[in-house]
């Protein structure tokens, strides 16, 4: 704790929305929290672009639809123009949630869902604490990665001839902040036949993952789908934990889906698909543990190098939050550690060599 005389920084915090409640419910509710203070409101993006100017906030949180200029064209300014984190408040709709994935693509750090249903159904303590997480991890965000874009054209690494028939048996991804465009990165770059399951952990409201299932398969060889309870674990398929469901592997094979209490503050948590699979896979299991904020990943992947187990972790150079790859490194449980454009490269190499000398 700090001590009483020293002042601690404040994360200063722009709201842009084009509905005066929901302005005044977000200035409410982050009211509660002293390390956030709201700078201003603005009711649209062409005056969200101005008011960045002046008030050189540390945080945008973004409506996505609102009138003279919408939320994705003001985020696309923000990344060309001034680079800072965002944080997109859009609707738990298809839509809404395919609008977020597109924001995600384009830079903005996280998103949250808009509470809908009318006032009657907002919760205005968890809806607070939710947005006020993500704005304390957005502010974290190293802002050099945030105008970087997944390739718009990834070729595949070309798998080799033994990857036909591994001793390896899965391969379990972990990530939060800025995850999706570095499993945009990852995923696309498989090789369609990639020999072995993938199961992919991704910190995110319910609602949103399988919108980012359907992008990643969209964009991958391999295929890729948000996990329903009793699905089998094949080769060549992701299974993406859904919002709000810890993914479980079970001995025979399948996966099931659980709504046991919060690991570190999230569900679905890495840590808990990564226990459960050192038990079945054991040893034949790699771990990857990509950019987001905390230390999910930490205690799965030290239970699976007791077993045995091998992890890469992406390095700081390329995390959007360099938390969860931290803590693993530090641990001294990375066997490899490399920028996030080589990890599927350093995936399959794994799978192709896991017979050998340790990664």
């Amino acid at each position: 704790m700090a001590p009483r005389d020293v002042q601690v920084k404040s994360i200063r915090v722009l709201i842009v929305d084009d509905s005066a409640f929901m302005r005044q419910l977000l200035r409410d509710v982050l009211s509660q929290f002293p390390e956030i203070k709201v700078v201003d409101t603005a009711n649209n993006g062409d005056q969200a672009l101005q008011k960045i100017q002046q008030l050189k906030p540390d945080v945008v949180t973004m409506d996505v639809e609102m009138p003279v200029m919408d939320g994705l064209t003001a985020l696309g300014r923000i990344m060309k123009e001034c680079p800072l984190p965002v944080v997109m408040v859009s609707s738990l709709t298809q839509q809404g949630a395919d609008t977020a994935m597109r924001a995600l693509e384009m830079g903005a750090v996280d998103c949250v869902g808009k509470p809908t249903g009318g006032i009657l159904s907002i919760n205005p303590k968890v809806f607070g604490l939710e947005i006020a997480q993500k704005i304390i991890g957005a502010s974290q965000a190293s802002t050099k990665t945030l105008a970087l874009r997944p390739g718009s054209v990834i070729r595949p690494v070309a798998p080799r001839p033994s990857l036909r028939r591994p001793r390896l048996r899965g391969v379990i991804i972990g990530t939060s902040t800025g995850g999706p465009r570095a499993l945009q990165t990852v995923l696309p770059a498989l090789p369609a036949n990639f020999p072995v399951p993938i199961l992919i952990v991704q910190h995110m409201p319910p609602g949103f993952t399988a919108s980012l299932a359907k992008r990643l398969n969209e964009m991958s060889a391999i295929t890729v789908r948000e996990a329903q309870e009793g699905d089998r674990v094949e080769p060549g398929l992701a299974l993406v934990a859904p919002g709000d469901f810890h993914m479980l592997l079970r001995r025979d094979g399948t996966v099931t889906l659980s709504s046991d209490r919060p690991l570190w503050g999230v569900r679905p948590a890495v840590d808990m698909t990564l226990m459960s699979a050192v038990p079945v896979w054991g040893r034949d299991t790699l771990a990857v543990i990509l950019t987001g904020m905390g230390h999910d990943g930490s205690r799965g992947v030290a239970d699976l190098k007791r077993v045995g187990g091998k992890c890469i972790a992406e390095s700081e150079s390329t995390c959007t939050i360099y938390g969860m790859p931290r803590t693993v490194i530090e641990a001294g449980n990375a066997d490899k550690v490399a920028p996030i454009h080589q990890i599927a490269q350093e995936i399959v190499e794994a799978v192709d060599s896991w017979d050998m000398a340790p990664i």
